[in-house]
C-alpha cells in the first residue's frame, strides 16, 4: 500500500485541482481525499501494521496523471545499440511517462504478430506499459496492407507507416476505412518525398547556409491536407504526427470544425526551437519534419492554447553519436525527447504564459488516452495507480538514461523536474535526491 500526502493534484479529465492525500492498493487508487488519517488506514483499510505502507511526502510538488507519450522509437528489434525496450522504458519512466507507444520502424519492421509479441513480451516486463502500433502496410513499402484485423487482435494499439509517408491515395483510403471498423487510429507522417531535395532541414535560412535543397513546407502541406479530406470523408480516426508549419496547423484547425475524429500532435522541439538551432548545433537538431521558421512556431503554440493540437509527443528518436558526427545530409534525423519533454514543456509553455498546468498536462494525459481509447489519464477514485509526482525547480540537462544522447538541449536550464513516477501502483522512477 503506497500513500501519498500533502500534494498539489492536477487531474485534467475532472478538471478538479487541490492538495489531497491519495491512497494506493495495489494497481489502483482507492482514495483521493484532503486528508488520509491512521485510524481510517487502521479501520476502513484492514491495515495492521503502518510499516507495510510507504508514504510519499508530496508537499510543495504537484500529482498529475502518468504522462501518456504516442510517439516513441525505441529501436527494438534491431537497432538497439542505440536504444531497446529496456532502456527507452527507463528513459520514459525518469520523464514520467508511464505508457508509451512505439513506432513499427524496427527492423524486421513490426507488421506481423510475431515480431509485435516481441516487442509486447518485452515492454510488459519493463515496469511501464510499452504499447506498439504496426505498420499500414508491409514492410513500410506503401504497397499492400497489413492484416489490420488479426494484429488488432494480437495486441496492436493502432497503425502508422511514421518515417515513410503513405502516398498512395487509394490504399490509404482502404486503411482507414478498416481502421474505422476496427475502431483505432492510423497515425500519418506528412512529408512527400516529391517535393523534398534534402530533408531534415528547412528549405529557406538553413538551407541556405548549408548549401543545399532542404525541405519545403509545402511537403508537409501537401499530405496533411489530403489525409485530412480523406479522413472527413471516411470517418476514420487519424493522428497528423508532428506538426511542423503554420499552414498545417490552419488546416487540422478547419478540419476539426468538421469532423471529431481528427487528432494532432507536436513535439517539443518543435514548439521550442527554430532553424536557427540546425545553424548553431547543427545534426543534433537535425529532424522530420525539419525545425522551422518563428511563425512556424507562433502558429503550433497558439493551436496547443486553443486545443486544435491535442497532444504533445516527444518522437524520441535515439541515434549513436557517430551517426549525429557525420556531415549533415549523412546523419540521420531525430533526437531524444522522453527525459526532457515535461522540463521543456513547463519552461516554454507554463512559465511563459501560453498554457496552464492543466492545459499542459491535457495534452500528455486524458488526450492521448482519448486518442487509444485507453482506460488512463487521469486521476480517480477506483482508477489506474499511474501517476508523477514533479516539482518546479530548476535543472540542467545532463545525463540521461536513454542509450543515446542526441539532444540540442545539453546544458540548458528547464523548470519542473519529475521525482516519482508510479505505475500499476508501483514506484518504477524515483528522483535520487527525494527523501520519503
Amino acid at each position: 500500500m503506497l500513500l501519498i500526502k500533502n500534494g498539489y493534484m492536477i487531474d485534467p479529465k475532472s478538471k478538479k485541482e487541490g492538495i489531497v492525500d491519495i491512497l494506493i492498493r495495489d494497481s489502483k487508487i482507492v482514495r483521493i481525499a484532503p486528508f488520509i488519517e491512521e485510524f481510517n488506514l487502521i479501520n476502513e483499510f484492514y491495515v495492521e501494521d503502518m510499516s507495510s505502507v510507504k508514504v510519499i511526502d508530496a508537499a510543495d510538488k504537484m500529482i498529475a496523471p502518468g504522462l501518456i507519450d504516442v510517439h516513441v522509437h525505441f529501436r527494438d528489434p534491431g537497432f538497439t545499440y542505440k536504444e531497446d525496450i529496456e532502456s527507452g522504458a527507463k528513459a520514459a519512466a525518469k520523464g514520467g511517462f508511464t505508457t508509451v507507444v512505439m513506432m513499427a520502424n524496427t527492423n524486421p519492421v513490426i507488421d506481423n504478430a510475431q515480431t509485435l509479441s516481441y516487442a509486447l513480451k518485452k515492454g510488459k516486463a519493463t515496469g511501464i506499459h510499452v504499447e506498439s502500433c504496426c505498420c499500414v502496410t508491409k514492410g513500410l513499402a506503401g504497397k499492400e496492407l497489413v492484416d489490420m484485423k488479426h494484429l488488432i487482435v494480437q495486441g496492436a494499439i493502432g497503425f502508422t507507416d511514421d518515417g515513410m509517408p503513405l502516398l498512395d491515395e487509394s490504399l490509404i483510403i482502404e486503411a482507414m476505412k478498416l481502421a474505422k471498423s476496427l475502431d483505432v487510429p492510423i497515425s500519418f507522417h506528412e512529408e512527400n518525398p516529391e517535393l523534398i531535395a534534402d530533408n531534415g532541414i528547412h528549405y529557406g535560412k538553413a538551407s541556405d547556409y548549408y548549401e543545399i535543397g532542404g525541405s519545403p513546407r509545402s511537403a508537409e502541406i501537401d499530405l496533411v491536407a489530403r489525409d485530412l479530406l480523406l479522413a472527413l470523408q471516411t470517418g476514420a480516426k487519424i493522428n497528423i504526427q508532428h506538426v511542423s508549419t503554420k499552414e498545417s496547423v490552419e488546416l487540422i484547425r478547419q478540419a476539426k470544425a468538421e469532423g471529431n475524429n481528427i487528432y494532432a500532435e507536436v513535439t517539443p522541439h518543435h514548439f521550442t526551437l527554430t532553424q536557427d538551432s540546425v545553424i548553431k548545433q547543427g545534426a543534433l537538431a537535425k529532424m522530420n519534419p525539419p525545425l522551422r521558421e518563428k511563425a512556424d512556431q507562433q502558429a503550433i503554440i497558439k493551436g496547443l492554447k486553443d486545443g486544435t493540437i491535442d497532444m504533445i509527443a516527444t518522437d524520441h528518436a535515439p541515434h549513436s553519436q557517430e551517426e549525429k558526427e557525420k556531415k549533415i545530409t549523412e546523419a540521420p534525423s531525430g533526437i531524444i525527447g522522453l527525459e526532457t519533454a515535461l522540463g521543456l514543456g513547463i519552461t516554454n509553455l507554463v512559465k511563459q504564459g501560453h498554457l496552464t498546468y492543466i492545459q499542459l498536462l491535457e495534452k500528455w494525459t486524458s488526450s492521448p488516452a482519448d486518442l487509444y481509447n485507453l482506460d488512463r489519464g487521469y486521476l480517480a477514485e477506483n482508477g489506474p495507480a499511474d501517476l508523477i509526482i514533479f516539482n518546479n525547480d530548476s535543472w540542467k540537462v545532463s545525463d540521461f538514461l536513454s542509450k543515446s544522447c542526441n539532444s540540442p538541449f545539453i546544458g540548458e536550464t528547464l523548470q519542473g523536474k519529475v521525482e516519482y513516477t508510479i505505475c500499476n501502483g508501483e514506484v518504477v522512477y524515483q528522483n535520487v535526491s527525494c527523501e520519503t
